[in-house]
């Protein structure tokens, strides 16, 4: 039983009280009572209007199934298919054109384009690692990936390799090259950095003098003008630092003493609550929550063991330069923190209500997440995180423009109840949910004064999509449904609604992640596409991952590309409509085995570590043993696609239960270096298993074809061993 203490009419476990009265309050203009008592006014507004809105969800999903129940064994009928969709009120008619008023933006959400970190605010190191992942170094990440090959010498082995660190050396060159060009010669060929009159000058190795093409892309430096020690410089709105030290052991072997490049990164960071968390109690919550409030006061520390030391990591301070005139310029250490509440369907037990259930998560999180912004808002901490005064709030797994706008009703109840400035809270708009991408533009006009914020994302998107369609038929191979026209007709979507509804300059359209960590090489030659599609935000797996994507926006201008596809033609909806079903075409038995392997595979390599050990996001080892960054959304399209096809008897229930047990083994056997992992195998009695077995069997059941209903109650099971 969780220890409780009655706060008016609600009934709060003590570590939810206890943070609140012993570390959030201290410090800011709210006291607990005042807290507790508006959260309580707001639930007994705003629970009646969740409830209906999930129910809503519930109703629609019916109709449609009855529709192709209705439509079975006829061709598809998309006229009368998107007709039946307005007649029920899933899609919604589009309203007059209109802008975006959001005001008091902070620059990396408005105007500089960058990659973004998502990491699960449950883990503090992880967390602190992305927060201080605004810089990094380029020469570390080149060395230590694939990026640069092991031809030639170029090994990676062993202590350092001077022929892979001049291979690294002439990688840098070439992207300060891209960058921030020299009117004559290369940055390679460059034996001195120094500042006269406040200009950059390079001596090159032919004796002459270069200088940069655009000179105001100088923005300053630190040490003596006649041999600094730093270099700071932009291009893209991103900057650079060239470290120089001719003492250094990489410095002595470049002819200019550059010891690195370091790049600015993760522009801006996702704080997650949701997806990437194990989070089913007051216990995760509390501890998720305390998280979020060291960071947004910069005081969260955590120390560990590295290389045989203890090593105390903690928030990075602001940078100061020189700047050419002799003023101080600063730049942030952090990136921009924003933070990923739950979304409208799950309940928490953390609090129950006056009636004896268990609050709506969405809101709980919402009114925590104010509060603790309070201590930014205030400037009450060792850091600032919005310059501008603004709280950012992504919101997930919402469904259309009524859901939208509640939770912008949940934001303005905050607001309201801690004194905040209306629209203080701002909401990022995750279009991840079928009828929130073909309703898009309304969506944005629900949120028209605070939005800053979309993206797309496969996983989610398709595991609605198939949920969405389960009744109308089996779908095509995971690897297939990418190649239909649907995908780019949404990615497009997106996009062009977007900047159609006023985003350049005011809110950031993002796109999703690269899965591999370990495979930078190939996300260097395939992620160059997200700037490219308009997008001035993406998401990556790690730090480094940050640091080799920021050179994709050194190479593309975001802002230039965003005006050339503002002049295109919408992308069309009737594509996005288009069901990416098999059709005609006959799978054989292998297609059939290969992909219940792959999907079993990732689900039981997941759920094993979320609900034995509460590990909601981390490198799993797939069917080849290649390390994939997973999480709720990887889960979700993979148990649908098993439920999709054991419902239309593409399989059947024993060769998916073989599959279950045959791939427990292989997920045994990749997680045998791990001392808190427990086998599935050989008896398949376990919560992990049994959970597995449920997001396939009762997948057709779920709402949406979400997994947190299933997760969650195993998890707990789980906890009570």
């Amino acid at each position: 039983m969780i220890a409780r203490t009655q706060k008016g009419g609600l009934q709060v476990a003590n570590s939810l009280v206890a943070l609140v009265q012993n570390k959030i309050t201290p410090g800011i203009d709210i006291k607990p009572d005042i807290f507790w008592a508006a959260f309580e006014a707001a639930l007994k507004k705003l629970g009646p209007k969740n409830k209906a809105l999930v129910k809503k969800r519930e109703t629609l999903q019916a109709q449609i199934d009855d529709w192709h129940h209705a439509s079975k064994g006829q061709n598809h009928n998309a006229v009368a298919y998107k007709k039946m969709l307005f007649d029920i009120g899933y899609l919604v008619p589009e309203g007059a054109d209109f802008k975006i008023t959001t005001a008091s933006v902070d620059p990396e959400i408005g105007t500089t384009a960058g990659a973004q970190l998502v990491v699960p605010t449950s883990n503090a190191r992880f967390a602190l690692n992305a927060a201080n992942a605004r810089w990094g170094s380029l020469y570390d990440a080149l060395y230590g990936t694939n990026v640069i090959n092991e031809e030639g010498g170029r090994t990676r082995s062993g202590g350092y390799n001077p022929v892979r660190g001049a291979a690294v050396i002439q990688y840098g060159s070439v992207v300060l090259d891209q960058s921030v060009a020299l009117i004559s010669g290369s940055h390679k060929d460059a034996i001195k950095y120094s500042i006269t009159d406040g200009e950059l000058l390079i001596a090159l190795n032919d004796g002459s003098l270069s200088s940069l093409i655009k000179p105001s892309q100088f923005i300053g430096y630190q040490g003596p003008q006649e041999a600094p020690s730093l270099v700071l410089v932009v291009n893209n709105g991103l900057h650079i630092e060239i470290h120089i030290d001719r003492n250094h052991g990489i410095g002595k072997d470049s002819p200019s003493g550059v010891k690195d490049v370091v790049m600015e990164a993760a522009i801006t960071t996702i704080l997650d609550f949701e997806d990437s968390v194990a989070a089913v109690d007051a216990e995760d919550k509390a501890s998720i929550y305390e998280n979020f409030l060291g960071l947004l006061k910069g005081d969260l520390e955590d120390t560990f063991e590295k290389g045989g030391k203890t090593v105390t990591r903690r928030m990075n301070l602001d940078r100061e330069y020189i700047g050419p005139n002799d003023e101080k310029v600063t730049m942030p250490g952090c990136s921009l923190l924003l933070v990923r509440n739950v979304g409208h369907l799950m309940t928490n037990p953390a609090i129950i209500d006056k009636d004896g259930d268990e609050v709506p998560e969405g809101i709980m999180d919402a009114f925590f997440t104010g509060l603790i912004g309070l201590h930014d808002i205030q400037s009450k901490g060792r850091i600032k995180n919005s310059r501008v005064g603004s709280i950012y709030v992504v919101k997930p797994k919402m469904h259309g423009p009524e859901e939208v706008a509640f939770a912008c009703d949940i934001f303005g109840s905050v607001e309201e109840a801690l004194g905040m400035k209306s629209n203080t809270i701002k909401i990022g708009i995750m279009d991840e949910e079928r009828r929130t991408t073909v309703n898009l533009k309304e969506c944005i006009r629900a949120a028209s004064d605070r939005v800053v914020f979309i993206n797309t994302g496969f996983l989610d998107r398709t595991g609605d999509e198939m949920h969405t369609s389960m009744e109308a038929g089996p779908f095509l191979p995971k690897a297939d449904i990418k190649t239909q026209p649907w995908i780019d007709a949404y990615e497009d979507w997106n996009v062009d609604v977007g900047l159609e509804t006023g985003f350049k300059g005011k809110a950031q359209i993002g796109k999703g992640m690269w899965a591999m960590p370990d495979e930078m090489s190939a996300m260097m030659k395939a992620k160059i596409a997200h700037p490219q599609s308009g997008a001035n935000t993406a998401w990556v797996p790690s730090p480094t991952g940050a640091t080799l994507h920021a050179i994709h926006y050194h190479q593309c201008n975001v802002v230039s590309r965003q005006n050339e596809i503002s002049n295109r033609k919408r992308a069309n909806l009737n594509d996005i409509l288009t069901i990416p079903l098999l059709g005609r075409r006959k799978l054989s038995a292998e297609e059939v085995q290969d992909e219940l392997d792959n999907n079993a595979q990732g689900i039981l390599g997941y759920v094993v570590r979320w609900v034995d050990q509460g590990i909601g996001c981390s490198k799993v080892p797939d069917i080849n043993d290649v390390g994939l960054m997973e999480d709720r959304a990887t889960l979700r399209i993979s148990s649908q696609h098993i439920a999709n096809w054991l419902y239309h008897k593409i399989c059947t229930k024993e060769q998916v239960l073989e599959t279950l047990k045959r791939m427990a083994f292989i997920v045994d056997s990749q997680n045998t270096g791990d001392e808190n992992y427990k086998n599935m195998s050989p008896n398949f009695d376990g919560i992990a298993f049994s959970a597995a077995y449920d997001l396939i069997f009762k997948g057709r059941e779920q709402p949406s074809g979400y997994t947190e209903p299933i997760l969650h109650a195993k998890r707990l099971e789980a906890k009570l061993l």
